[in-house]
């Protein structure tokens, strides 16, 4: 049995963290149980360039993600500490008319011949979560490792438990509709490329991608739905190493320097955040199924889930 709290959070990912960092800073005692190391969950994994992808539902991703953006912009002021920077880019083939109302907030956007050129947050991960971890050490929060065979071992231990458990609530809820859409990466020495670039095709389940992180060049990737293999595919990499150098041709001779596979925790009916009550009085709040863009709604879906504590 670990320290007394108001609240234990089921889950170390960016939400997970997050959601947990919003609640210390209100007061209330906060564990968080996290099967992984910080640095090991499926967003330390994440290329983690600010964008609503692969995300439902629309109707409120676009306030989520705009609350987060705000957020990012702020910590930007500090790189090295948080992990976040302000980096331009293209979004080959997009159009602004094409988006959602959301993106008539955005600063610093405008439409090129290869498609939407913008100024966005640029997230260095593990840095970033052990950023969101030490904030949270620092209002009082604890971050343990314990992997949870069900909610109820939480609440014998805390009044309201938050579910931030991304694909694990597929077993844990039960929810049947998480499904694990599969992304593979490729790290490369960066040959000295200082914006980003995306182009999704809508045909396949390819998004051709490059992001400038401080460890390497992040290639990409892809977004298989229902596959679970965690272990890159030799070919694969091959294909996404070939697609980048068709954008930028520096890359083919670029020395790869490393492979991930992250398993984005996609959900049919899109985010839930929802409170149920628990066997027993306590309260369950649920943050979950975020897909490809857990980052990008971090702050405005954990803001979300904390009302719901109460």
């Amino acid at each position: 049995m670990g320290a007394v709290a108001d609240v234990i959070v089921v889950g170390g990912g960016v939400s997970g963290l997050t959601t947990a960092l919003l609640l210390a800073e209100r007061g209330l005692r906060v564990r968080v149980w996290s099967r992984d190391a910080v640095t090991a969950t499926t967003s330390a994994v994440a290329g983690a360039l600010w964008w609503p992808y692969r995300i439902e539902p629309a109707e409120l991703v676009g306030a989520w993600s705009l609350e987060t953006l705000r957020v990012y912009e702020e910590l930007a002021a500090v790189p090295a500490e948080t992990g976040v920077r302000m980096v331009a880019g293209v979004h080959g083939g997009e159009r602004l008319a094409a988006l959602g109302p959301w993106a008539r907030s955005l600063d610093q956007v405008s439409e090129v011949p290869e498609g939407l050129r913008v100024t966005l947050p640029l997230i260095d991960m593990p840095a970033h979560l052990r950023w969101l971890a030490g904030r949270l050490a620092t209002a009082g929060g604890v971050v343990e490792r314990r992997t949870v065979r069900g909610f109820e071992e939480a609440a014998a231990e805390a009044r309201v438990v938050v579910n931030c458990t991304g694909l694990g609530a597929r077993e844990l809820v039960p929810d049947p509709g998480v499904r694990a859409v599969r992304g593979q990466l490729v790290v490369v020495e960066n040959p000295g490329i200082d914006e980003w670039f995306t182009h999704a095709d809508p045909a396949s389940s390819t998004t051709t991608y490059l992001f400038p992180q401080p460890g390497g060049l992040v290639l990409g990737g892809t977004a298989e739905v229902d596959d679970p293999r965690r272990e890159p595919d030799p070919g694969t990499a091959r294909e996404i190493v070939e697609r980048c150098a068709r954008v930028r041709p520096e890359i083919a001779g670029a020395r790869v320097i490393g492979h991930r596979v992250g398993l984005r925790p996609s959900r049919d009916a899109g985010v839930r955040i929802e409170a149920e009550d628990l066997p027993g009085g306590g309260l369950l709040v649920h943050n979950y199924g975020h897909g490809g863009a857990g980052v990008t709604v971090a702050r405005g879906c954990a803001r979300a889930a904390a009302q719901l504590v109460g």
